[in-house]
Order: C-alpha cells, then structure tokens, then sequence
C-alpha cells in the first residue's frame, strides 16, 4: 500500500524542475520501507540488497531507532557544540569502548575524511605533509578526500589537486615502503575497498603498514566509512583482521541511516585537535546522537554480530555453488556482510534486470555486482534474493554465450 501524495512520475517531473541533475537515478519514487523492504509510489515492493547504499545497517524504519528519534525530537533537536549534550556524551562512550581512543562527530564519511586528514598533519611534525592511498580506493567527494581517492576519473575537471597525495598498488607493501619519504605523515587506507570493488587485504599486508608506520613515525588512518559498525561481523574492521589504526572514520551506517559521521582517534593523537582548529556544525548533534546510540543496542540485543557472520557464510556458500555452475563468476569476494561478484562480462545489466524482479542491488567498478545487505536481514530474503540473482546471471551468462 502506497502512503504517497504523488505518483512516481508526477516527482520526477518535481525534480527535473526544481533539482539539479547531478544523480543518475532510476525512474521510481521510493516512499516507506521495512526491514530489508521497500515500496515505491505505486505500491510496488523491492527487496534491497543494498539499502540506503549501506547505510541502512538495520533495513528500514528500526523501531528502536525511530523511537530514539522521536524521543529526542520532542527534548531538543539542536545544540552547538559550545554546550554539553548527554545523548554526545553517550554515543561516545558506546563506540569507543567497543572500539578505542575519543571520538570526533561530523556529519558525513568524506566530512570525517577532511578531519581525518587534518588530524593526521597535525599530529605529526610539521615538515611532513604527504600521505600514501590506495589504487582503486574511495574516500569521498570533498576536495581533500576525492584527492585521496587514486582513482583517476574522480580527478577529472578538478586539478589542480590538493598537494600532498602519492597513491600506491593494493597489497604491495614494497612499493608502499618506496614511496615513504621524511615528508610522509600517514598511510590511509579501507580495510575493505567498497566502491573498489569489495578487495580484501592480503594476508599480513594491513600489518606491514602498521609496523612501518610505526618505524617511521607516521600515522596509519583506517577509513571504515562502510566496514564500521558491524559490517565486517566485528564492532569495527581493524577488530577482523587484528590491526589498530591510530585514526579511524565512520560514517554511513553507525546512525542506522541518520546523517552522522565519526572520527575515532587514539589518546596520543587525539590532543592535536585542539578548540578552534576544526569544527562541525551540525556534528554530533542530538538527533544524529540518540540514532547512533539506539543503533549499538539493537545491533547487541538483536544478535546481529552473530547474525552477520552466520549469513556471511551463507553467502560465501551460495556463491562457490553457483560458481560452479556460471563460469562468468570469476571471483567471489565476502568479507562480513560485504559481498562482491567479480564477473568476466560487465556486471551493470543486473542492476536493470534484478530492478524489474523487485532486487535492488549495485554494481561498481564495471564488472563487480556488490551488495551491502541490512545486519538483519532474514533467511527468507536471503532465500529470494539469491534467487532472483540467480536467475539474473543465468540469463546473463546465456546472453554472453549467444
């Protein structure tokens, strides 16, 4: 049942009018949603694989999120940081202690990249000013973090760039250690390359930057934007695969779909943001605050640590089975409940082809079907997902053979 006031066309007519058309988006006006479902203007559901582009961890409209928001919509929407908040306070307390170090609250994940970046400059002499980043990594659109992101068609209309940036080859720890020089501050890096095409490290490669960082006195930035708040089946994913960073971001999910954004900082590095150096208007405000924190009980009192790494097997299971069967499946990357497809054929027909069966999913880096499924999603939409996926690549692998 629709609740909305206007078809779907009768909205996309309203944007083309009054929007900027910077976004490429499908011809469906989207109006209320359930756990891993969603209904557009006419009524149609879709089960979304991907929902809010992996910020909706806990699918649509949580109670106990929705609840919390409401809560503190009726107490105070907004509070500068020139005050105290308890609900800030709180939702500090919750991530760092499952995590490490103090927290810094923004807005948005390429916000807690711009910070992110300051902090890691700051905190290390002034001479050094460079950090290293990865090929095929994504940090965001500001200026500071497209730079960041070694992915050329980000770049393009923008130069000059922000000084200050080398890129180096994913799990090539040698060529890392060749492009550190004195000027070097940091090494920044996803401990899961999303938008990259989910490219998981090489084993010991996470920990070889940490051990060089600390030879030579730089700083190792994680970016979690999209493996923070239990995505990986851990809290944070420097927990999977065993390495601290000294400043990690967050953003996407940790609000359950809120806008918020984080930076976690060690206690050494953490002073360098001292008052007046970086701020964030609406950063850590209440609402955002209560989400955050009503997303850490939920995730804990729904399991969903445990649920994430049961259905990540699920996954990995299902997929090596239709491996098998669909040679056009090259490679299989799972990590949590990050899933990559790499195909041997251009994986965004399937985007299309599973819409039109009621699927939403993504594909990224041309020939990689990706999907970010809610922590919570149950054993019937994985069932039917699977399913309709399926069926999408078998007829794609018979096109492909045609």
């Amino acid at each position: 049942m629709s609740t909305a006031t206007r078809t779907s066309a009768e909205t996309i007519e309203l944007f083309d009018k009054y929007v900027i058309g910077n976004y490429r988006r499908y011809p469906i006006s989207l109006v209320r949603g359930d756990g891993s479902r969603v209904w557009d203007a006419e009524g149609q559901c879709y089960l979304d694989l991907f929902p809010g582009w992996g910020c909706n961890i806990l699918g649509y409209s949580p109670h106990k999120v929705i609840q919390a928001v409401q809560e503190q919509v009726a107490r105070l929407i907004h509070v500068p940081n020139t005050w105290y908040m308890e609900p800030q306070g709180e939702f500090a307390e919750a991530i760092c202690t499952r995590g490490f170090g103090k927290a810094f609250f923004c807005n948005s994940g390429a916000e807690s990249l711009e910070g992110a970046i300051k902090l890691a400059r700051l905190s290390t002499p002034p001479e050094k000013y460079k950090i290293i980043t990865f090929e095929n990594g994504f940090h965001g659109r500001t200026f500071a973090a497209v730079t960041a992101t070694a992915q050329p068609k980000y770049h393009e209309g923008f130069g000059p760039l922000v000084p200050g940036f080398v890129y180096a080859p994913h799990n090539d720890l040698e060529a890392v250690r060749n492009l550190v020089d004195d000027e070097t501050c940091a090494i920044l890096i996803e401990p899961v390359q999303g938008e990259g095409g989910v490219n998981t490290p090489a084993e010991g490669f996470l920990q070889g930057l940490r051990d060089l960082c600390d030879e030579r006195g730089m700083r190792l930035v994680f970016d979690e934007v999209q493996t923070g708040m239990a995505r990986t089946g851990n809290w944070f994913a420097y927990q999977t695969f065993g390495v601290q960073p000294d400043i990690m971001t967050m953003a996407k999910g940790i609000a359950a779909g809120v806008a918020c954004g984080a930076i976690i900082a060690t206690e050494e590095v953490a002073p360098a943001l001292r008052p007046g150096i970086h701020a964030s208007t609406f950063g850590g405000n209440p609402i955002a605050m209560a989400a955050g924190l009503a997303t850490v009980q939920t995730i804990e009192e729904e399991g969903l640590l445990d649920n994430v790494n049961r259905m990540s097997e699920r996954f990995r299971e299902y997929f090596e089975g239709l491996q098998k069967e669909l040679p056009i499946i090259e490679e299989i990357r799972i990590c949590g409940m990050m899933i990559g497809l790499d195909l041997a054929i251009e994986s965004t027909p399937a985007v299309k082809k599973c819409m039109e069966r009621g699927l939403l999913i993504n594909a990224t880096h041309d020939t990689v079907i990706r999907l970010l499924p809610a922590l919570n999603l149950t054993d019937e939409d994985f069932e039917e997902g699977c399913a309709i996926l399926t069926e999408v690549l078998r007829e794609m692998a018979e096109e492909a053979a045609a």
